[in-house]
């Protein structure tokens, strides 16, 4: 079995994959302050209640945009796991071209994100993943990672209103039943909610006129769902997508015996 870790700024993803299956998968925040034993710990209990025997992984593949955090999970394997994590870069053999002047700086998630996007659906290709920051990745119709576009992401957007003006409370990310809102939350909401369908539609319809190409959009992230309910954009969600990544990542670098 596979471990395969998404390290993000705001949570920490991690699946448990038995070859292609993805068979448990679990949410955790990002804490930089925890040590690997006790990150270990609690993927222990995540294992444990999943029903997985510890001794059945042997590999683990780490996606991180986190660099304390990466050193803690790669500890975390070779002290616990006694294996060498793969950690994903653009600096590794991946089987496509990263179009980025330095492939080094883009994101291990917006890497594993292009690989599994265009594994299962082709390209031209657009995957929107909502984050902390939203992140719009492009893909060619041979696979190659073109980059993409970074913007802040919907709780990140709400959690600065908040912070930065004093009478604007914290909301619920919702949607409103009408645009113009008639107290303080629901116009927030209108803005915050509706302007991220706006936003979407708009950068797709610029990314397809630049691509000169009808590219398929799937989004990911933990409000793909949310959003994809109230626009035709996207076509797809796929809720583990990095996880999938990391994985197709690591069958090709570090194949199993037998394969």
């Amino acid at each position: 079995m596979l471990l395969a870790i998404d390290v993000g700024n705001t949570h920490t993803v991690i699946g448990a994959f038995n070859d292609e299956t993805l068979v448990a998968d679990w949410r955790m925040a990002s804490v930089t302050h925890r040590t690997a034993d006790e990150n270990w710990l609690t993927i222990k209990s995540f294992c444990t209640d999943a029903g997985i025997d510890l001794a059945t992984i042997t590999g683990v593949g780490i996606s991180s945009v986190v660099p304390d955090l990466t050193f803690v999970y790669k500890q975390l394997a070779r002290k616990h796991f006694h294996v060498e994590p793969l950690s994903v870069s653009g600096d590794l053999p991946l089987g496509i071209r990263i179009a980025y002047s330095d492939p080094s700086m883009v994101g291990a998630d917006r890497i594993c994100n292009a690989v599994a996007g265009f594994k299962r659906y082709g390209g031209p290709l657009i995957i929107i993943d909502f984050g902390t920051a939203t992140t719009y990745d492009v893909v060619s119709a041979d696979g190659d990672y073109l980059g993409g576009v970074i913007t802040l992401g919907l709780e990140s957007m709400a959690t600065e209103l908040h912070r930065r003006a004093a009478k604007l409370p914290r909301v619920e990310l919702r949607f409103p039943r009408k645009v113009i809102g008639n107290d303080t939350a629901t116009s927030m909401q209108s803005g915050l909610m509706l302007g991220t369908v706006d936003a979407v539609e708009g950068m797709v319809r610029r990314i397809r006129e630049e691509l000169g190409a009808p590219a398929r959009v799937i989004a990911t992230g933990g409000l793909a769902q949310i959003i994809a309910r109230h626009t035709t954009v996207i076509e797809a969600c796929e809720p583990s997508l990095v996880l999938d990544g990391i994985r197709m990542i690591y069958d090709r670098l570090r194949p199993a015996p037998g394969r």
